[in-house]
């Protein structure tokens, strides 16, 4: 029986033949320096180690059986293969790796605008995650509601300058008019009632107590107090005649007339009847500059406090005690809880893919060896070694198993599955209505 050539002469046994190459087949033996089961023979080995979270004997299985994929796809049978088991190993844990990343890569697209600011976590080297809340949570594995979180932090920022709505503390404070007087720092006034912890017009404590020393307030609201507008409507003798609707008191009051109207036109009609008041017959106006108070007209002492609505200004990376809404969380592709898949969780079409993945890192691996000699000498002539094919093929294969993945990743983002589900109800519809309708006879 002939035996296969020999290529690799720097390592050879006392009978000749190179003891560098690869076996026809991986072992499950963890004593094995050979092993699949050995964590020595990978860079990582979260895979095989059996105190690892993502430890799968499974994935020892696929190990081994990656080895014998090599040796047939590359030959073994008819030429030694310059490699030991321990590199096929390592090229398939990084074929998983790579899986992984891409996979999470695609996930993070998907997600990330509903994941903003909710809890993040704390990662080793590996990339498994060592803390936090969503520890152990599988987020990349998770198919999370719908929630447009960016979305609602600019709507935030919009109610917030709108007055209606956002994420800062709307704090009131009051201060003394004084007659003749026309202006008034309420920068000034403010930062002194909330380092004394008490209120410069009507007095008591603050609860905006030491929050803001040089940092500047943000004025929303001026205004001033007069006996409530409301009780005029509903109350005795100031209604608009309009109240009864046969419900509570307003049939029997005797300053209203017997209609019946619904609730909703009292609402509006109150609501006319308050803005009526708050526009025809507010004594003042005013200006404000740099936080600085002008009142028109000149004050004549029948208000003797006013009183505004304010916030404090700070960094927007700072949010405030007790009222956490997501600064500190997840803000961008880093800091999303994404862990490396677990093997158990790669189905057939991704395990073939680490396969062809795995063997193309391994071909490369072999033509690195194989550079190491240009031409190796045999009687009466030499072998040229294919290194540099090896090498193209490897980095060829490398770059479209990524692309191929890449590219089948992308067509099933949500947004474009949601795309190609609008484009088949387009088209259903168009068949739908090209079928004739029967004319119903009865």
């Amino acid at each position: 029986m002939s035996l296969k050539p020999v290529l690799s002469p720097s390592v050879k046994s006392p009978g000749g033949a190179s003891t560098v190459i690869l076996t026809s087949t991986g072992s499950h033996d963890s004593t094995d320096p050979n092993g699949a089961a050995n964590t020595n023979n990978y860079f990582l080995g979260i895979y095989a180690d059996s105190d690892s979270a993502l430890y799968d004997a499974n994935f020892v299985s696929g190990a081994v059986d990656q080895v014998a994929y090599t040796f047939k796809k590359l030959g073994g049978d008819i030429l030694d293969i310059e490699l030991k088991p321990a590199n096929v190993y390592s090229a398939y844990e990084e074929a998983v790796l790579e899986y992984s990343y891409q996979v999470n890569i695609h996930q993070a697209k998907n997600v990330l605008s509903d994941l903003l600011g909710f809890a993040t976590g704390t990662f080793d080297h590996t990339g498994q995650m060592t803390g936090g809340d969503a520890s152990g949570s599988a987020v990349n594995l998770s198919f999370p509601r719908y929630e447009f979180r960016y979305a609602r932090r600019v709507g935030d920022g919009f109610a917030e300058d709108a007055g209606f709505g956002g994420t800062r503390t709307m704090y009131s404070a009051s201060f003394a008019v004084t007659a003749s007087v026309m202006d008034y720092d309420l920068q000034a006034i403010i930062s002194h009632a909330a380092s004394a912890n008490k209120d410069q017009g009507i007095g008591g404590t603050v609860d905006y107590s030491g929050l803001i020393g040089n940092r500047r307030i943000r004025i929303d609201k001026v205004y001033y107090k007069t006996p409530q507008a409301m009780w005029r409507f509903y109350g005795y003798y100031g209604g608009l005649n309009v109240v009864g609707n046969l419900n509570y008191y307003g049939q029997y009051s005797d300053d209203t007339t017997f209609e019946l109207i619904p609730a909703w036109h009292n609402k509006a009609q109150a609501q006319a009847y308050e803005d009526h008041i708050w526009t025809r017959l507010s004594h003042y106006s005013y200006e404000i500059k740099n936080n600085k108070l002008r009142i028109y007209p000149q004050p004549d002492g029948f208000n003797p406090y006013m009183w505004v609505n304010f916030t404090i200004e700070d960094d927007p990376w700072n949010e405030e005690a007790g009222n956490e809404y997501g600064v500190t969380g997840i803000n961008n592709m880093s800091t999303l809880p994404f862990e490396n898949i677990p093997y158990e969780n790669i189905n057939a079409i991704g395990k073939h893919w680490i396969r062809r993945y795995a063997l193309a890192i391994a071909t490369g691996m072999l033509a690195q060896v194989r550079g190491k000699f240009g031409a190796i000498p045999i009687p009466g002539d030499s072998v040229t070694l294919n290194s540099s094919d090896l090498a193209t093929i490897s980095a060829n294969e490398i770059t479209a198993l990524k692309e191929e993945l890449k590219g089948i990743l992308d067509e099933m983002t949500y947004r474009a599955l949601a795309e190609k589900d609008a484009e088949m109800i387009t088209a259903v519809d168009k068949v739908q209505s090209e079928i004739p309708l029967l004319i119903y006879q009865g």
